[in-house]
């Protein structure tokens, strides 16, 4: 069957016909029967140079050999135990001795698990119930982060969906990121502030990028308000290099939540910090956190191998971010009066002059043009996330020669 014919069937089965709305494609999705290197091919017979590899997680690529073998051996032994294995041991060593931060590790079944039990954790610890987000940041889909973006430097919590209780999300609290003073302002408004959760790198809308010295800021904030600091690396975690954002920035969290790269491309997550945070989580603990498929035997082989890979080329990252570099010259060279971000091998153009400092300015940008874009590279060859406020990455996989096809093609594509 084609995609469209998929679709239509799925639409009879599933909300909107698929499993997560951003992949809710316009008229319809295209539907993947494989993917190898950077490539993914499609049910239709497409093969497509693949920029978002999973919206993060293959940092390898499709299929990679080293994460494939891991999984093979696994699988002959079994796939779910209901008990703690040994792998779980391998992959924490490995967390723990890439970050400073991390003294103790729990491994959840996704991103919005970890920041879900991140945050209760911080709220137990500190005995306070006010959490602090940054506008527009994305932490997952649990009730105390689906929070809509307000007008203001400074906004209460209003529900972003249908369903949650208002006097939950009263209770979590947002600033613009990049704006210290409005931090500093909701900081010294209140002493029930338990924790500030943000991503060190904007990912969901961007990247948006830290001006310099504004994460050190933070730190030295929270620690002066007795706030403690969640950095939400679920998709920075081994993105920008071993240790994340944290160690590429120099700025230490009290609590770091992970997921994406470290399952090697398996559903993951996974939350740690300081010794004496970690040993107040059940059962060591009075805060509750469980999970049949945590440390899912399968999900920790995978990682663990993925993570090993990196360790032993370390000038993948160097590669990497040359690559972006690469993309972002010819985006230049186009004079489509956008503006192109990158760190690491994280990149996005944004139909907006200047590159955004914030969710507010991210939003101003022309998503009309995006989508012509969009389109244009899709019938290309290369396939992108489908929305202005998604953030594109390449993999170890995307060769010089697949990088030159990307910047080639954006030129085309921006300058048609």
């Amino acid at each position: 069957m084609k995609s469209s014919e998929l679709f239509e069937e799925a639409k009879t089965m599933m909300p909107g016909g698929v499993s997560s709305p951003v992949r809710a494609i316009r008229p319809y999705p295209f539907y993947t029967a494989g993917g190898h290197g950077p490539f993914i091919k499609t049910v239709d017979g497409c093969e497509l140079i693949d920029c978002c590899l999973g919206y993060g997680p293959l940092i390898l690529g499709h299929a990679h050999e080293t994460v494939r073998r891991a999984i093979e051996e696994q699988v002959t032994e079994g796939w779910l135990y209901g008990t703690p294995c040994p792998q779980e041991l391998d992959l924490a060593r490995r967390v723990i001795d890439d970050h400073p931060s991390i003294d103790m590790v729990r491994f959840v079944s996704s991103g919005s698990e970890a920041t879900m039990a991140a945050i209760r954790l911080a709220r137990a610890a500190t005995g306070r119930q006010d959490v602090i987000k940054i506008e527009g940041g994305f932490h997952g889909a649990h009730d105390a982060v689906l929070v809509k973006a307000g007008s203001g430097a400074t906004t209460m919590g209003v529900p972003d969906s249908a369903g949650i209780v208002a006097d939950l999300v009263k209770h979590t609290r947002q600033v613009a990121y990049n704006d210290l003073e409005a931090l500093e302002s909701v900081l010294s408004s209140s002493e029930d502030i338990a924790a500030l959760i943000i991503e060190p790198v904007m990912g969901n809308v961007g990247p948006v990028l830290p001006e310099e010295g504004y994460l050190q800021e933070v730190r030295r904030l929270t620690e002066e308000h007795d706030v403690l600091l969640i950095f939400d690396e679920v998709i920075t975690g081994y993105r920008l290099g071993i240790g994340g954002a944290q160690k590429y920035f120099g700025v230490t969290p009290d609590l770091t939540t992970l997921g994406k790269i470290i399952g090697g491309g398996l559903p993951v997550g996974a939350f740690g910090g300081r010794k004496d945070l970690m040993e107040q989580v059940a059962p060591q603990g009075p805060v509750y956190q469980a999970g049949t498929f945590s440390g899912n035997p399968l999900t920790m082989a995978a990682g663990a191998a993925a993570l090993t890979w990196l360790h032993d080329h370390p000038e993948t990252y160097r590669t990497l971010d040359e690559g972006t570099r690469a993309i972002g010259d010819t985006c230049e060279d186009a004079h489509a009066g956008g503006s192109f971000v990158r760190i690491g091998s994280i990149f996005k153009y944004f139909f907006r002059p200047e590159a955004p400092r914030n969710y507010a300015e991210a939003k101003e940008s022309d998503t009309a043009r995006f989508a012509t874009f969009w389109e244009k590279m899709l019938a290309h060859g290369v396939f992108l996330p489908p929305s202005q406020f998604e953030t594109e990455f390449i993999s170890a996989a995307h060769t010089d020669e697949i990088i030159e096809h990307i910047a080639d093609h954006y030129s085309t594509c921006l300058s048609e």
